[in-house]
């Protein structure tokens, strides 16, 4: 992961938002995935799935689908509902085509629809 900026020349204000607890700013490596949940934008496709490996610069994934679309993307992170899936079951993401992604709090158990 790369280094975040400092607060040290920023606001008040933004330095009271950046202090706000986000276990991503806690990473050292790609490893501090392994076990997680997560949503996952790339650079062609959004993912879902459960980190169980970092293998070279791929994140190896079990319970994974692809997100054909989110629906409202507010909606996707906060309620679970996505509006098109369909199921991969394991699959390999190289990091490097991660554009962003965050833990994907509910049930990866998401079948097709």
């Amino acid at each position: 992961m790369k280094n975040f900026e400092s607060t040290k020349n920023q606001p008040q204000e933004a330095k009271a938002a950046n202090s706000k607890p986000c276990s991503f700013l806690e990473m050292d490596n790609y490893d501090q995935l392994v076990g997680k949940s997560l949503f996952m934008r790339t650079v062609t496709y959004h993912v879902v799935g459960k980190v169980e490996k970092v293998v070279g610069t791929f994140l190896l994934l079990s319970n994974a689908s692809w997100v054909a679309s989110s629906g409202r993307f507010m909606n996707a992170i906060k309620e679970g509902k996505l509006d098109e899936v369909e199921p991969l079951g394991e699959w390999a993401v190289n990091y490097n085509t991660i554009t962003d992604m965050g833990e994907w709090k509910h049930s990866l158990d998401i079948g097709q629809k």
